[in-house]
């Protein structure tokens, strides 16, 4: 995209990036899977029908993962350009859960969402097996629309917040209030303000 971009060039770049999300089904059950698996519940479903009742108690027992679905349906909904549903399903995140995720955040399959409270906003793509804890916050620094890439399993510990154009690497941990403003290696343990690296896990 261009420095100036028109309203054409916006919306061509913003369906591109909607069209990286993956299929409703698998990624609503991978989601289902993983949340189970990190709550200590049986993870493993024994057919479709299972993954559907599975899916449904955890909307029901869970704010987090019902706005985690609602945000999957709205990516969904927004690659097959289908007006103003989009935004009330982002509404109903924001009022029952506290999660606010932005339409150009790209969350893979299997991203598992603690509880609520947290902000993703921006160019934003988290990895499979991420785990976000409450009060996390991964968007933007003031003048760029790029935000963190954060890799596969990755655990974001409580009120930590990524900032800007960064890179976290595969399993790192990111100690609780942290910020993270440059890039953090794959498989380290980064803590304090601003985040350093303090060893491997």
């Amino acid at each position: 995209m261009s420095a100036s971009p028109t309203a054409a060039e916006k919306r061509a770049f913003m369906r591109s990036l909607h069209e990286r999300h993956p299929g409703f089904r698998v990624a609503v059950a991978e989601d289902a899977r993983v949340t189970c698996f990190q709550r200590g519940e049986r993870s493993e479903f024994r057919s479709g029908l299972d993954t559907l009742l599975q899916v449904l108690r955890l909307m029901w027992v869970s704010d987090a993962f019902a706005a985690h679905v609602f945000y999957r349906a709205r990516a969904r909904m927004l690659a097959r350009r289908i007006p103003v549903l989009p935004r009330i399903l982002h509404k109903l995140s924001m009022a029952t859960a506290q999660v606010s995720i932005g339409d150009p955040v790209l969350l893979h399959p299997g991203v598992y969402i603690v509880h609520g409270q947290i902000v993703l906003d921006g160019l934003v793509e988290l990895g499979p097996g991420t785990v976000i804890a409450p009060w996390v916050t991964v968007g933007l620094r003031g003048g760029n629309v790029q935000g963190p890439t954060v890799e596969g399993n990755v655990n974001i510990g409580t009120g930590a917040k990524l900032i800007g154009p960064i890179r976290v690497g595969h399993s790192a941990m990111i100690g609780a209030n942290a910020v993270v403003v440059s890039d953090i290696p794959a498989g380290s343990t980064a803590v304090g303000i601003p985040a350093k690296v303090i060893g491997n896990n």
